[in-house]
């Protein structure tokens, strides 16, 4: 239940990063409005993130926790390669397999 909760926390921090560069992207070209509403969405999704968060750190040491945080990076990559394109170099990739190693390390020993 604490590693759900943790993914959860992880990808929706994740989609409020999104948001904002969708935001930050398409917001100044298509208007106010959207810049608006991805902005908001963004708000809330981060708070909502906040709000897991606080219920991991009720349940799981920090020292666990924090670390297992960096599923983000890994997400906020991929979302960023499907959605938009992103160029992932061969160094990045060769980081993103020392996160995935450093977390199940984590959670296996945690």
């Amino acid at each position: 239940m604490n590693a759900l909760l943790i993914a959860f926390a992880s990808l929706l921090s994740c989609a409020g990063q999104l948001c904002q560069k969708q935001a930050a992207h398409h917001g100044l070209l298509k208007g106010k409005w959207h810049l608006l509403f991805w902005l908001g969405l963004s708000v809330m999704l981060l708070g909502c993130a906040m709000l897991v968060w606080l219920m991991v750190l009720q349940q799981v040491p920090v020292g666990v926790a924090y670390p297992m945080l960096s599923l983000n990076f890994i997400f906020v990559v991929l979302a960023a390669r499907w959605l938009w394109k992103e160029p992932v170099s061969p160094r990045h990739w060769m980081g993103i397999g020392l996160i995935v190693a450093g977390v199940a390390v984590m959670g296996v020993y945690a």
